[in-house]
């Protein structure tokens, strides 16, 4: 990775991408969908490399949602080893980058090995800073509120907390586990929705949406969506110059 570089370019802080089109890039292919999550991880490491360079302090990566394990049992097998193999791989190279692992969602559910694995990943960056990199796994973005409002009942028991209050909590809450507000939402694949993803984080967010699969996303397809995002004028309810 090189050193992040200077740009006039108006730059997100926040990036997260909904990394669609790793099975549909497979089975064009006729391979199975779990080639297409293997190739997928290229563009996770050049994500991740691009951040790195442009200075973007966070970005949060949809690996895997709670609905995903309505897929075939082998494929959710494939997913849980490919976790495995991918944290194990390049978690000392990440770390010698800055990066920082954190995990979004509710990782009980995965298997012991890797929720070792996770909180290896998780201890081994837990003091870098470069770029705050989410991996969000067995995630919700419902389940995401709900966890906070129940953490803020468990905290203030019989409290009859307000609405100014409750959404001062919950963005306190997402921001601590480094998950804040989105500036800039990508989804591949074609799709134009949020399948429950970041739907807090997001609520400012622009949404760039592109046909491109996961597995074809490059550099040159970051690039051009970092550079949608830097002519968009951001209002935040106010009005436009």
């Amino acid at each position: 990775m090189t050193a992040p570089v200077s740009s006039e370019k108006k730059r997100p802080r926040h990036v997260a991408i909904i990394m669609d089109g790793n099975g549909r890039w497979a089975e064009t292919r006729r391979e199975e969908r779990i080639h297409g999550h293997r190739k997928g991880l290229d563009g996770v490491r050049m994500a991740i490399e691009t951040s790195v360079e442009y200075g973007i302090a966070a970005l949060t990566l949809f690996t895997f949602s709670s609905e995903n394990w309505r897929r075939p049992r082998r494929e959710v097998r494939g997913l849980m080893d490919l976790f495995v193999r991918a944290l194990r791989d390049e978690v000392d190279e990440l770390a010698g980058n800055g990066v920082r692992i954190r995990f979004l969602g509710d990782t009980t559910a995965f298997g012991p090995v890797l929720r070792e694995e996770i909180r290896r990943a998780e201890e081994r960056t837990a003091r870098l800073d470069r770029l705050r990199l989410n991996i969000a796994a067995n995630y919700g973005g419902r389940w995401h509120i709900a966890d906070a409002i129940e953490r803020l009942l468990r905290e203030q028991p019989g409290a009859a907390p307000g609405n100014d209050e409750i959404q001062d909590y919950i963005n306190r809450r997402l921001a601590e586990s480094g998950a804040g507000d989105v500036d800039l939402l990508i989804r591949t694949g074609g799709e134009s929705r949020l399948s429950n993803f970041m739907l807090w984080q997001s609520a400012y967010a622009e949404l760039y949406f592109t046909p491109v699969l996961w597995p074809e996303f490059d550099r040159a397809q970051y690039d051009g969506a970092l550079d949608w995002f830097a002519q968009r004028q951001r209002r935040f309810g106010a009005l436009g110059g």
